[in-house]
């Protein structure tokens, strides 16, 4: 049987990690033997894992040290084609090809965009890795990234030629998204003739700039009733707590909840969800939010959002931290009636996740056909 390894850090909460546990899942449906291997077996998606997929645990305390382990599986295991994601994980797992010594074919998954990442990295461990970006990418089978944009960023920050670096969207189980997404949800912000509420998910970090979508919110409520709620956690979140206070916004009108689970039973809820980032890859959360249905504001930030959004033809595009222009793009698009706006979930099928399964094992040196005794969907639910 054929078989593909799949190297990430670990499965905390994330649109990555996400990501990645999908594209494992819809391989192993097709019929190969799929390992994830960690380099730490941790966090909430491990429950997503199918049991079709070997979950493989290195059992290191961070990714540089995961190296001789994962020599140790390459040379044990002998996969055909290993598939990892994220910039410091690509590094170790091109290391770790060269000091295997087995043939296996690398591919590299980037997930944002490089040269920002760069321009805000600290300590000299990140400035060698991303040395290092530079050094190992040219020797790889195969690169990728998930937007044009972030294709073009890649290729000119690691000097290679644009045709070397393909551009594959990142798969979405919208069959899932959509069971989940009516499940139930016991919270009283959602119950009938609650004002409408606005979502936004990420990780509470710097990229996200979820302080731009406080203040805008805090600017919405001075014209109507709204409330708002955060998915995701993160280092910022003492700071957003902060400027919550500092707005006079409470419990009552701005919720952070934290990581949940299933998020779609959120966003479906959700009157409008709100993508505030500087810069994104392909920002998942924007189009799971599509997938249920829900109108979307986002900053034209690099990459992802104009390339989801068609320039506007989905939803509103605003500048990157412009508190206004986020303000009044909420307002508008609360105001639209809803047979006047997009269905976005036209827009979100593009992204079914058996186009991207078919790109990343082509990539990966492998017949995308399936195996006649794995599980197949029915030639009316693949979008092609």
């Amino acid at each position: 049987m054929s078989s593909v390894a799949i190297f990430i850090p670990s499965l905390r909460g994330g649109g990555a990690e996400r990501i990645m546990v999908t594209l494992a899942n819809a391989i192993a449906a097709r019929g190969f033997k799929v390992d994830l291997v960690l380099a730490t077996a941790q966090g909430p998606y491990l429950r997503d894992v199918s049991p079709a997929v070997s979950v493989i645990d290195l059992k290191a305390e961070r990714v540089s040290k995961a190296l001789w382990p994962l020599v140790r599986y390459l040379r044990r295991e002998r996969p055909q084609a290993m598939l990892s994601a994220m910039g410091h994980a690509n590094v170790i797992a091109l290391l770790a090809r060269k000091l295997a010594r087995v043939p296996v074919r690398a591919v590299v998954s980037e997930r944002g965009l490089i040269s920002g990442e760069h321009a805000i990295a600290k300590g000299a461990v990140a400035h060698v890795n991303y040395k290092l970006i530079r050094l190992l990418y040219p020797g790889a089978d195969g690169i990728c990234t998930v937007s044009q944009a972030a294709s073009k960023d890649l290729a000119t920050f690691a000097r290679l030629p644009l045709l070397q670096v393909q551009t594959i969207y990142n798969p979405f189980d919208l069959s899932r998204i959509a069971q989940q997404a009516v499940e139930p949800l016991a919270h009283p912000w959602f119950e009938p003739g609650q004002p409408p509420v606005l979502l936004a998910i990420g990780r509470m970090n710097e990229a996200k700039d979820f302080p731009i979508l406080i203040r805008a919110f805090a600017q919405l409520r001075q014209h109507r009733a709204a409330r708002l709620v955060i998915l995701g956690e993160g280092e910022l979140r003492p700071e957003l707590e902060s400027l919550l206070r500092q707005l006079n916004l409470g419990t009552d009108t701005v919720q952070m909840p934290g990581f949940v689970p299933n998020p779609y039973a959120w966003l479906s809820r959700s009157s409008l969800f709100v993508l505030s980032s500087r810069r994104e890859g392909l920002p998942g959360a924007l189009i799971e939010a599509m997938a249920c249905g829900t109108p979307v504001v986002s900053t034209n930030c690099l990459s992802g959002p104009d390339e989801i959004l068609e320039g506007g033809r989905w939803g509103k595009l605003v500048p990157v931290g412009d508190v206004d222009a986020l303000a009044v793009a909420m307002a508008a698009t609360l105001d639209t009636p809803e047979e006047q706006r997009p269905d976005v979930r036209h827009r979100a099928a593009d992204f079914e996740q058996e186009r991207a399964v078919d790109a990343y094992l082509h990539l990966l040196g492998m017949s995308s056909k399936a195996d006649p005794k794995a599980v197949m969907l029915e030639e009316n639910e693949v979008r092609v």
